[in-house]
């Protein structure tokens, strides 16, 4: 029996996938250990979404072929789909494999290691003569990837709370900063069958909320003509023993008002969004080719506040795009102070090598980049903590997940249906339990009190 130690890199897709790909190579016999114990075979599922995440990547991969040289060290993902070049002569990669073929992974991996003791064999013949990494960009294929099985999810002995389902791949859009339409390829949606009984099996075992995710789930159907996310909702809400359907990054361009309205008469859907921004000036978002202006995104946002109660909404925020001036700048903050978002995700600009934002003007300073990050870091923080603040007195529903202690109490920590962080001081085990309640206060800056009625 040999041994396996994984690692994934980058998004929650990723996570779902290295998560099917473990049980397959369970089902095959392998024997998973921890990363940091010597193994016979390294599979790190990689990212590429920036330059330093392909630097973290080829770092994995380098200290799992320093822990044992013997090895077979796999690059699968994304890095190995953009980057293969670079990783076809690195001398800590022995295999490639793209996306696209992660669901092959045992297949492939007993291959390797057959071609691997024959007198002929080639060393570091890293894609199977070409098998292993496709054409990403000339496919309409869906990778169906699920987990299965008794073992899959286990939720009646609380182990999980939350179930991330993946419900499309691929993007179309070409943000001007992103390398990701080249390393995931265009839009292919799974079949709405398959994620219902999908969801429907892990309810079974117990399982009360789920996340969709993917690589850009507002298209989701849009590669069969028509965006069919609301109707994928509308069936998922029908699902018995689920009670929270929350929803990954969403576009703003999918907010229309029978969007909304249709999702707002959904009891399970959590009013929770995420509205990728990016930034709140208009010259910006041109340049980053987002195809909105900020006027355009407010609407979206007030429709949501109009056919939600105190809907939690996100954002993510790039600061140093290429060109942005401290006029730009300023336009920006200004703009998330008069959408007031519950929280956001700032990032400061990467250099992304192969996107057009890359070659572009006036790339501005590290130092600038930081400042400016830090500023929009304090604002956010201010925008959480005034939004924590108004559901103090009211009552919640909370899903608790952990145990943890806090001040030397022990506290039962979970989440609000608008992703609240809720906190009940009690040494019972109440993970996967569902409690209503009333949150009287602040317990730490971004946990409230939490007290069963």
């Amino acid at each position: 029996m040999k041994s396996i130690a994984l690692h994934n890199l980058g998004c929650k897709v990723n996570g779902y996938e290295m998560d099917v790909m473990q049980q397959l190579l369970e089902e095959k016999g392998y024997k998973i250990v921890p990363f940091d114990e010597e193994a016979d075979i390294y599979i790190i599922n990689t990212c590429t979404v920036t330059n330093i995440a392909d630097q973290k990547s080829r770092q994995m991969l380098h200290r799992a072929k320093k822990r044992n040289p013997d090895a077979v060290v796999v690059a699968a993902g994304c890095y190995a789909q953009t980057g293969k070049d670079k990783a076809l002569i690195d001398p800590a990669v022995d295999l490639l494999i793209g996306n696209n073929r992660k669901k092959d992974i045992a297949d492939i991996l007993e291959e390797f290691l057959e071609e691997r003791q024959k007198p002929d064999f080639v060393p570091r013949n890293k894609t199977l003569h070409g098998k292993t990494i496709i054409d990403i960009n000339h496919t309409d294929e869906y990778e169906e990837m699920a987990l299965q099985g008794k073992d899959a999810w286990d939720f009646e002995n609380r182990r999980h709370t939350r179930a991330y389902i993946k419900i499309q791949d691929g993007c179309n859009q070409f943000c001007s900063y992103c390398i990701i339409p080249y390393a995931r390829g265009r839009v292919r949606s799974r079949k709405e069958e398959d994620i219902l009984a999908e969801v429907a099996e892990i309810a079974r075992k117990g399982c009360q909320e789920i996340v969709l995710t993917g690589i850009h789930i507002s298209s989701y159907g849009i590669d069969r003509g028509a965006s069919e996310l609301l109707r994928l909702l509308d069936k998922l809400n029908t699902v018995d023993g689920l009670r929270r359907i929350r929803l990954g990054s969403l576009e703003p361009a999918i907010m229309t008002e029978p969007f909304v309205k249709g999702i707002s008469s959904l009891e399970k859907i959590c009013p929770h969004f995420h509205i990728s921004l990016q930034s709140g000036c208009d010259e910006t978002l041109r340049r980053m080719n987002r195809r909105y202006t900020t006027r355009e995104y407010l609407e979206k946002v007030e429709l949501l506040r109009e056919h939600f109660t105190c809907p939690a909404i996100t954002t993510d925020v790039i600061v140093g795009f290429p060109g942005e001036t401290e006029e730009e700048f300023v336009c920006t903050e200004a703009f998330l102070k008069e959408a007031s978002f519950y929280e956001m995700h700032i990032f400061k600009y990467s250099r992304r090598q192969g996107t057009r934002a890359a070659s572009m003007e006036q790339q501005v300073p590290d130092a600038c980049k930081t400042e400016r990050s830090e500023r929009l870091l304090r604002l956010g923080e201010q925008m959480s903590g005034a939004y924590r603040q108004g559901f103090i007195g009211k009552d919640a529903e909370v899903l608790f997940e952990e145990a943890k202690e806090i001040d030397g109490r022990i506290y039962q920590i979970g989440h609000t249906r608008q992703y609240i962080k809720a906190a009940k001081e009690t040494t019972q085990n109440l993970s996967n339990h569902v409690e209503m309640g009333r949150l009287t206060g602040f317990l730490k800056d971004d946990i409230l009190n939490f007290i069963a009625r």
